[in-house]
């Protein structure tokens, strides 16, 4: 089975909010995901996901830590996803590629409809 190697942003604000965007394209149009994707030959973790982040948000952020990385299997392949805690440093989050995104609360964020993936991760996630 395929192997993908991606990078996902928890960016965080001070009121504690997560932040979460819509997908507007793919087999998952509609499903909610933690922003981020594929990591480049010779890239580090932290190099992908603040390209990937400029790339969909024009958006600058701070790779704060590592917090998990979630292993599952699609239909057509095998994710790693490599999971950071962040917070932006400069920029709007601009949507470039997804049509939607919200900031919801920890309370708040089982009310979206994640991809599987991202699912795992917010039952995983205690930050």
């Amino acid at each position: 089975m395929k192997q993908i190697q991606v990078v996902a942003a928890i960016i965080h604000d001070d009121q504690g909010r997560i932040f979460a965007t819509q997908r507007g394209y793919g087999d998952y149009k509609d499903w909610w995901e933690f922003p981020g994707g594929k990591m480049e030959a010779g890239e580090t973790p932290e190099k992908a996901l603040k390209r990937e982040i400029w790339e969909e948000l024009e958006t600058s952020i701070v790779v704060e830590r590592h917090v998990d990385t979630v292993e599952w299997d699609y239909p057509q392949f095998h994710l790693n996803m490599h999971c950071y805690l962040c917070h932006v440093e400069s920029g709007h989050l601009e949507l470039k590629e997804h049509e939607a995104a919200k900031w919801l609360t920890k309370n708040e964020l089982e009310s979206v409809n994640w991809l599987p993936a991202d699912r795992e991760l917010v039952r995983n996630l205690k930050i």
